[in-house]
């Protein structure tokens, strides 16, 4: 019987090695930002909704955080609730429990932040993301993206965003938009380039009922 040459084998066993370690994530991430400045904290009702409606639509292996928007949001310790599911549903039920008690919670104990950092909250979302390596990626800003930072915050970092969608939900128009409407639709404009800019997709949904397209795809 003849025998495979030695590099013959040598050269499958590597193919073989790098298809093993070639793995796709097809679990999701959803990294979902509030944003608690000024009137706005009055609207955490939306926001708990939006939490509730993103459970439901979360499977086993799919990981969710929300966190507050304030005044330095590139901080762990601004995140509300973080959780990885369970591959046993009866398990990821208790989870999504407790995931939702931890937002209602927090909501009802609030405190209105005089400065809102979204752009810290952003990279907050893409750094807890990437660790978790899921395959799809999305950020939920839930603010009217006006961004006012405290005096010696440096915001004016490149946003690494390959790979990420993100969403602004529920941008409210403030009373200045409606004197002149220039100073909302320069709003979205400026966001919507800075997440291009860094490689990611850009979308606003002010109908909250169209979140189903976005967390169904």
């Amino acid at each position: 019987m003849n025998k495979f040459p030695t590099f013959l084998i040598m050269a499958i066993a590597m193919v073989l090695a790098g298809c093993s370690s070639e793995t796709v994530s097809y679990n999701r991430g959803v990294y979902m930002l509030i944003d608690t400045s000024g009137t706005y904290a009055q609207e955490l009702v939306k926001a708990q909704h939006i939490v509730n409606f993103t459970l439901s639509k979360l499977d086993p292996a799919d990981s969710f955080a929300v966190a507050s928007v304030d005044t330095g949001s590139f901080s762990e310790k601004d995140i509300i609730a973080k959780v990885t599911f369970d591959d046993r549903p009866s398990r990821a039920n208790q989870q999504k429990r407790k995931f939702r008690q931890e937002v209602d919670a927090y909501v009802k104990g609030v405190k209105s932040s005089p400065y809102t950092d979204i752009t810290g909250g952003i990279l907050q979302a893409i750094e807890f993301l990437n660790e978790a390596d899921t395959g799809r990626k999305t950020i939920l800003i839930f603010s009217d993206l006006k961004e006012e930072l405290k005096k010696g915050y440096i915001r004016d970092i490149p946003l690494q965003l390959n790979g990420f969608d993100v969403v602004a939900l529920n941008v409210t128009k403030l009373r200045s938009d409606n004197i002149d409407p220039r100073e909302y639709m320069d709003r979205l404009e400026e966001w919507r380039k800075k997440v291009e800019a860094g490689g990611g997709t850009w979308r606003v949904i002010n109908d909250l009922e169209r979140l189903e397209s976005i967390l169904d795809n």
